[in-house]
């Protein structure tokens, strides 16, 4: 966050390869032009993604940094020395960034088919004004042009399993409105298999004098009416994890009353080699002190588990998300135990447990009642 080159670790990469960043902004960064800076962050991550089990990779939405007054970005002798096929500095930082996702894309799938890759861009790709395919906005940044990112196009390639643009501005907000930002990204990931979930800013509820209707706690809960007008939308990603705790104005009690009453299914990932895993084995269901202790063995990486009251045997049970109890993730113990403390004591309810695996395929269900 300076550019204090001495205040890096003795060991780190710069120190070996100081070539490898630059100072700007007062920030030191690496520059994303060289090959070898590109494959660095690669390896990086991809010692994760091999050595640990991730359910996904998630970029956050710098690539080169926001513009900052007065300054350009310092990497004129890098392009002069890789820039060769192009003849707009600008069109080659965005093949850099092309070649980063792209090639992420591709070394993390071929290691790992079911790891989610994706990215949290900026919301804005271009405003109308700069291109006519661009959005009906006039926001100060653009990812094409100031990030040099071109997200529709990571998108219309399908370098990435999900795009989670941050839409933090309110339904209204004349330079970026959110109703206006909802129907193109719907339309850009639209005949895709890019999967759509929307940024939203809990950060600003009850903090941001950017406009009054941050001030109103039902603001939140119209964005996702919106979103429900649009099925490309398939799930909401809040900004930050402080912003959903603190509650503020109560705008999460509101949510979760009138959009999250029910636990969801992750959405399936397409295109990932395999199919769903067999049904479960073993399932039982047996009343305790605390609730219903349900349990089985299984080949799924997770398992959802559905509630209906009598004896069940309908078909349709394990689509209707009112029935839904959970997920819960494969143990380390042969038999895998769900307990449902809700579970009413005075009637006959029956379970169903389907398996998932890893790209969130359902397999076929199997039941069990209890009285």
């Amino acid at each position: 966050m300076n550019t204090d080159r001495e205040a890096l670790a003795a060991d780190h990469p710069v120190r070996e390869h100081p070539e490898w960043a630059v100072p700007y902004g007062g920030k030191l960064y690496y520059d994303p032009g060289l090959p070898q800076v590109r494959r660095h962050v690669e390896d990086v991550i991809m010692e994760f993604v091999n050595r640990y089990d991730v359910d996904a990779v998630h970029f956050d939405d710098y690539f080169y940094p926001y513009p900052v007054a007065g300054q350009d970005f310092p990497d004129a002798g890098t392009y002069a020395e890789h820039g060769g096929d192009f003849d707009d500095v600008g069109d080659w930082r965005r093949n850099n960034t092309d070649l980063l996702v792209s090639e992420l894309d591709e070394r993390i799938h071929a290691a790992k088919p079911w790891v989610k890759f994706g990215v949290s861009p900026f919301a804005v790709w271009r405003n109308a004004a700069t291109d006519p395919e661009g959005s009906d906005t006039t926001a100060g940044a653009q990812t094409y042009d100031n990030l040099y990112a071109d997200t529709r196009r990571w998108v219309r390639e399908e370098w990435v399993d999900y795009i989670a643009p941050q839409v933090y501005w309110n339904i209204g907000f004349a330079p970026a409105d959110y109703a206006k930002l909802i129907p193109w990204w719907s339309d850009t990931v639209a005949g895709t298999d890019v999967q759509l979930y929307i940024g939203q800013a809990t950060y600003k509820v009850g903090t941001s004098t950017q406009d009054p209707a941050w001030f109103d706690p039902a603001e939140m809960s119209r964005h996702l009416d919106l979103n429900r007008s649009y099925p490309q939308v398939q799930g909401d990603i809040y900004f930050s994890a402080n912003g959903v705790r603190a509650n503020r104005l109560g705008h999460m009690d509101i949510l979760e009353a009138e959009h999250y009453a029910h636990p969801a299914l992750i959405p399936v990932t397409e295109g990932v080699p395999g199919r769903a895993p067999k049904a479960v084995t073993r399932l039982d269901a047996d009343r305790t002190e605390g609730g219903v202790q349900v349990s089985w063995r299984g080949e799924g990486a997770s398992y959802a588990i559905y509630r209906v009251e009598g004896r069940g045997a309908d078909p349709c049970a394990t689509a209707d998300a009112r029935h839904l109890l959970g997920t819960v993730h494969d143990g380390a113990e042969a038999d895998e135990t769900f307990l449902d403390t809700s579970a009413p004591s005075d009637i006959r309810v029956t379970y169903y447990v389907t398996p998932l695996d890893r790209a969130y395929r359902e397999g076929e269900p199997e039941r069990v009642s209890v009285r």
